[in-house]
């Protein structure tokens, strides 16, 4: 048995996103600021939010109509046009936001193509996770992009089957211990974390520990030196 494919996350992995939200958040928080403190306004976010995820699924776009729909619960219905005004544009700015890839990606990911099918498994809406994909420079590296709507063990298992010799003579990679690491593991793959320095509260889980599968890892760059002592204990 040998390793053939890596799957990436995308978000938090290989450019910074988080850190855009936790900005919107902010400017959330202030332009409620008359209707609730922060710890208020943040928890009433988060519940619609996680009760919106099956009908808008991740990204920008379902973000922006729950930051819509907590500022109406909160105001009773009445939220002011210049609220509503002001959280479409902070939408439209975070879906036009520079991407920043994180230190060590490039080099990481050219190392990693040299020797393995690349695959980009992401959550997210579409058109904004395409434009990143494009903006990010990385593109032609990967084999194939898959956008989809839920990273469950079929997920990985079918992809990890479609674009390679299946998930357990695959890698995956990724900064969400319960969408990177757990499902992929799940399928039979290689799971390795490499963490952020900031999670949404919805991707934490617990790790794994003692998994042989399993690797913690601080940063990309030392993902390529870990697969290669995976691949020589395989042997």
């Amino acid at each position: 048995m040998t390793i053939t494919t890596i799957g990436l996350d995308a978000d938090d992995t290989l450019w910074h996103n988080e850190t855009i939200f936790r900005l919107t958040h902010a400017r959330f928080v202030d332009l409620l600021a008359d209707h609730g403190d922060e710890t208020l306004i943040e928890a009433r976010l988060a519940d619609v939010e996680r009760r919106n995820l099956q009908l808008y699924g991740y990204g920008v776009k379902g973000f922006t109509l729950s930051m819509i729909e907590t500022a109406m619960e909160l105001t009773g219905g009445n939220a002011p046009p210049e609220v509503v005004r002001e959280i479409l544009a902070a939408g439209r700015e975070m879906l036009a936001h520079p991407v920043e890839t994180l230190p060590g990606v490039d080099d990481a990911l050219a190392a990693l193509s040299e020797k393995y099918r690349l695959v980009l498994i992401t959550k997210g809406d579409l058109m904004d996770q395409e434009r990143k994909v494009a903006a990010s420079g990385l593109g032609e590296l990967f084999s194939a992009v898959e956008i989809v709507s839920e990273k469950t063990v079929d997920t990985y298992a079918h992809l990890f089957a479609r674009h390679g010799t299946g998930a357990a003579e695959a890698v995956m990679a990724g900064n969400s211990m319960k969408s990177d690491v757990l499902p992929a593991l799940g399928a039979g793959a290689f799971a390795v974390h490499i963490p952020y320095a900031i999670t949404w509260a919805h991707e934490l889980a617990d790790a794994p520990e003692g998994h042989p599968r399993y690797g913690a890892l601080e940063a990309i760059n030392q993902l390529p030196g870990w697969i290669e002592q995976k691949e020589a204990l395989l042997k």
